[in-house]
């Protein structure tokens, strides 16, 4: 299959602080597995993290997911909000902050991906639930071809992450594994 030149790779809140929570061994190996078919066929990978400012002033109280976080997490002092050892990015690769579930939302992604003429989005990240849906949603109104890694997804609620991979998510995005979508790519 001919690859097209306008795909990214989006690697979404695997951080170090959230990874920790994330119960299967095997999910940062898969991650990393993607990242290294995506660079081997010339697609870029872009690297999202949520990350606040000092204090939190983007978070609402009226925002029932960041009112629950305790102070300081996931702020610019936070060592947890580093992306995790195991997809370090390369240099040059871009990564972007966000101030909300989705990737779009408090972020320069949107202005980052038409610079670069991408206009399919391959989507992975913890949580399934929370940037992968949140994103999925944003990028299918933006008019973004979208793929999804199963396998390269995490939510802490296995029902939630096998209802939205097989029921929700079909109807916007092309659904694979980490290793179909690689040997497509090759």
């Amino acid at each position: 299959m001919n690859v097209m030149n306008n795909t990214a790779l989006l690697v979404m809140d695997v951080q170090e602080g959230i990874v920790a929570r994330v119960q299967d061994p095997d999910y940062v190996p898969r991650v990393s597995r993607a990242i290294d078919a995506a660079r081997s066929a010339g697609i870029p990978v872009v690297y999202v993290v949520i990350g606040f400012r000092s204090g939190r002033p983007e978070a609402s109280p009226r925002n029932k997911v960041f009112t629950t976080l305790p102070p300081g997490l996931y702020t610019e002092d936070d060592p947890k909000i580093a992306i995790h050892d195991g997809v370090t990015p390369r240099p040059g690769e871009v990564v972007v902050t966000k101030r909300r579930a989705s990737a779009f939302t408090g972020s320069d992604l949107d202005v980052v991906l038409r610079a670069g003429d991408i206009g399919h989005l391959v989507l992975t990240g913890v949580a399934t639930s929370g940037v992968v849906l949140s994103t999925l949603r944003q990028a299918a109104d933006l008019d973004f071809r979208l793929t999804v890694l199963s396998d390269a997804c995490y939510d802490p609620d296995p029902e939630i992450h096998r209802l939205l991979i097989e029921k929700v998510f079909p109807s916007q995005a092309e659904v694979t594994t980490v290793g179909e979508w690689a040997e497509t790519t090759g």
